[in-house]
């Protein structure tokens, strides 16, 4: 890990994405207990909960604010679009009944590449735009299709099943809440706030936030298969 003060980064972003990838880390391994194992632990209200929330929330706020700072979008939403296909083929063999269509990967990658769409925006529009699509996301969960096709707009089957889903409808409203921030707070794309040392581990975990996602799973139900037995700890 590195101990001195990143260079050519806007730390707090960093870091508040390191605080993201630990919230999210551990709403799923608070999930997978209770999913896998059946372990009596309610992940759908109270703190736990909020983590996963909080988690979702920053990851995709923050990635509105990065596309006003990078110069490869369309390289970095590929990218990540690829990784998110490969996710969903692989969830859907090795895991059966938990495969992830549309989750948060597939929709920061088709965000990101949607973003020279808003980049000519004023912060304002863009919190309006983004506005009305936040508000038009209840307006839609009572439509029912006869087709799966519109499920990235949120618009799906009855039956529709995903265990990671978010939908651009209504969750590109904080994708551009997150774009208006970036080009209000960062126009020059430098740091806001003076740099806190304490904060290298978060930082250190936000840089590697897209990695820690993609093993952070394989890991846990390998930890899981080897100390728990049938829902019960081996002590």
């Amino acid at each position: 890990m590195m101990m001195h003060k990143p260079h050519n980064r806007i730390w707090e972003i960093d870091c508040l994405r390191g605080l993201a990838i630990i919230f999210m880390v551990f709403y799923h391994f608070i999930y997978d207990l209770n999913e896998f194992y059946g372990l009596p632990v309610n992940y759908e209200e109270g703190f736990i909960y909020f983590t996963g929330k909080a988690a979702s929330t920053l990851f995709i706020l923050l990635a509105g604010i990065s596309c006003s700072l990078s110069k490869s979008n369309f390289n970095r939403g590929l990218r990540l679009l690829m990784i998110a296909i490969i996710l969903t083929i692989i969830t859907s063999i090795a895991v059966p009944g938990s495969h992830i269509f549309f989750g948060i990967l597939h929709f920061l990658a088709i965000s990101i590449l949607l973003y020279p769409l808003f980049h000519p925006l004023h912060p304002i529009p863009l919190l309006i735009i983004g506005t009305l699509i936040l508000a038009a996301g209840p307006l839609i969960n009572d439509l029912a299709l006869s087709t799966n096709l519109l499920l990235p707009l949120g618009l799906t089957k009855p039956d529709f099943f995903s265990v990671d889903y978010f939908p651009l409808i209504p969750y590109l409203g904080l994708f551009l809440y997150g774009v208006s921030l970036g080009k209000w707070l960062y126009n020059n794309k430098t740091s806001r706030f003076a740099y806190v040392p304490l904060a290298i581990p978060f930082i250190f975990l936000g840089q590697h936030s897209l990695f820690i996602y993609l093993i952070h799973q394989p890991i846990f139900l390998l930890l899981h298969y080897l100390f728990l037995d049938s829902g019960n700890l081996l002590l």
